[in-house]
């Protein structure tokens, strides 16, 4: 099993925890990869092209415009015709949703793949605690700091960190997520991930 090193506010050693072998040392599947990244900007999409298909949508008269014969031109039964300018559209787009679904078991192994990968490029702490004593940006710098983090990490908390995510939000590259929330966009989207031994511990249950 990987055995990673659990790191406290000072970036030293404090103690070691045994990560699930199922679940960080898998093989990697970059086509579930991103099939799921796919299905998250999917989901994102606005899809508000819309355009007038049908009479209702459009102003002008129901009245005919001319009469039927005799005065040489085509006819014609109301100027909201789809050949007239202004006129309904065909087969125009109209709002949907993008979105498209991907199976739990294919979602939960493209998690596997993204967390062992970066595991293996040391990309992947655990910490021993993130609590801090107020939810104040100098103390979420300070804190990336003491690690040695970028700007760009992403907590994963096992529970709800009040004070860490009021800390955090100021920090435009800097998220914070509970375990269900996790996903691979954000485990890509950012340098460095960071856990504690009970937000591991989750993720593990989770995947398992």
């Amino acid at each position: 099993m990987p055995e990673l090193d659990i790191l406290d506010s000072n970036n030293k050693k404090v103690g070691t925890v045994e990560a699930s072998q199922g679940v960080f040392d898998v093989q990697c599947r970059a086509e579930l990869v991103q099939r799921y990244v796919t299905m998250q900007m999917a989901a994102r999409r606005g899809g508000n092209a819309a355009t007038k298909q049908n009479k209702g949508e459009l102003h002008g008269s129901n009245a005919k415009p001319w009469r039927q014969k005799g005065t040489g031109r085509a006819r014609a039964g109301n100027t909201r015709s789809p050949i007239w300018r202004g006129g309904m559209t065909v087969f125009g787009p109209s709002p949907r949703s993008y979105a498209f679904g991907l199976s739990k078991k294919s979602k939960k192994i493209a998690l596997k793949a993204v967390l062992t990968e970066r595991l293996k490029e040391r990309k992947f702490i655990v910490v021993d605690s993130l609590s801090l004593e107020g939810p104040k940006t100098k103390e979420a710098v300070a804190l990336l700091a003491g690690l040695g983090l970028p700007e760009k990490t992403l907590f994963i908390v096992a529970e709800k960190n009040t004070n860490l995510q009021l800390a955090m939000r100021n920090l435009q590259k800097t998220d914070v997520l509970l375990v269900e929330g996790l996903n691979v966009f954000d485990l890509l989207a950012h340098e460095r991930i960071v856990c504690t031994p009970a937000a591991l511990k989750k993720i593990e249950e989770r995947l398992s």
